[in-house]
């Protein structure tokens, strides 16, 4: 099963400069429970704004960048894939288990077809971005599930956590 899990602003945006354009903290809490104890996969991009390792989690990596196959060689938290094709076959062997996909644009735009649920976070504010979430054919997925919550005096924003399921 893939499970696309990722934060959007009012525009789609996603992202700028290579990271999050935003800080809140409920929605980090958010994504670290809705990927806990399963692999993540993502662009190399998308790895090299994460702050660590990310414990619990088997990190999948679309690179073409030799270093980091070099340097992840002998980490089993992480596993290097040079192509979509690799991680297809890979997604192939393991559909059973859950796929987190976390980005970026390629990456999404590549499993459009395939995800079978997804995580969405709304945050209720435009942001300078750069980079913006693939358009998603909502009609093929219902809303099973959605919480709303207001700012406080952790998280500057008004933001939804919207799970959707395909029909």
């Amino acid at each position: 099963m893939i499970s696309f899990v990722w934060a959007e602003d009012e525009n789609h945006g996603i992202g700028l400069d290579g990271h999050l354009p935003w800080h809140l903290p409920a929605d980090l809490h958010h994504f670290k429970e809705k990927t806990m104890g399963h692999p993540i996969l993502m662009g190399r991009k998308t790895f090299a704004s994460l702050p660590h390792l990310l414990p619990g989690r088997k990190h999948l990596i679309l690179t073409h960048d030799k270093k980091l196959k070099v340097e992840y060689s002998q980490n089993d938290q992480v596993l290097i894939f040079a192509n979509m094709q690799e991680i297809q076959e890979y997604l192939d062997a393991h559909k059973d288990e859950e796929i987190c996909a976390i980005g970026g644009v390629s990456i999404f735009n590549f499993l459009k077809n395939q995800v079978d649920v997804l995580e969405k976070t709304e945050i209720y504010h435009s942001f300078k971005v750069d980079t913006f979430m693939p358009e998603i054919n909502y009609e093929q997925f219902e809303l099973v599930q959605r919480e709303d919550f207001n700012a406080d005096t952790k998280n500057k924003y008004d933001y939804s956590f919207l799970t959707y399921k395909r029909i």
